[in-house]
């Protein structure tokens, strides 16, 4: 099955969904968060097809999501690790693994915990904050043109 592509598309989420939408690229940038930097311990987490891996790899290096840098050099192995965009994936990530605790996994618990490194205390919900430091839902904001906007073409 072929996707759709979204490239064209001026539309933020439509970028991160072309981008990121895929389920094996959302699992590699998690692979990474928790420390997998190589080929090897990326496909031996996922459990896919190296041919797969390699071409999501390829992707996310492509798209500014991942690094990819020689183990050394002279050597034709690499490592990988997040860019600064992959790294800004972090809150957007643990709200899915937030979403996942409370509506998939209420009765069981959360498969994974994620604890403040220095005090491991479980970290609090992610959330929208206004300026003045108030928690946002969907009905206290509303949706405006940006300086990005164009009208999209016509069919």
């Amino acid at each position: 099955m072929t996707r759709t592509s979204l490239k064209d598309y001026r539309c933020s989420i439509a970028q991160f969904a072309e981008i990121l939408g895929d389920k094996w690229a959302l699992l590699i940038v998690r692979d990474a968060f928790t420390g997998a930097r190589s080929f090897s311990q990326f496909a031996r987490s996922l459990g896919i097809a190296n041919n797969v891996l390699a071409e999501r790899l390829r992707h996310l290096v492509d798209h500014g999501i991942l690094l990819r840098e020689p183990v050394r050099p002279g050597v034709d192995r690499f490592h990988y690790r997040l860019s600064p965009a992959g790294e800004a994936l972090f809150p957007v990530t643990a709200a899915m693994m937030q979403w996942g605790d409370r509506w998939i996994f209420a009765s069981e618990g959360e498969p994974v915990a994620v604890v403040d490194r220095e005090t491991l205390a479980p970290v609090q919900p992610v959330a929208v904050i206004a300026a003045d430091g108030r928690v946002l839902g969907p009905g206290d904001v509303e949706y405006r043109r940006g300086p990005g906007w164009r009208a999209p073409p016509r069919a």
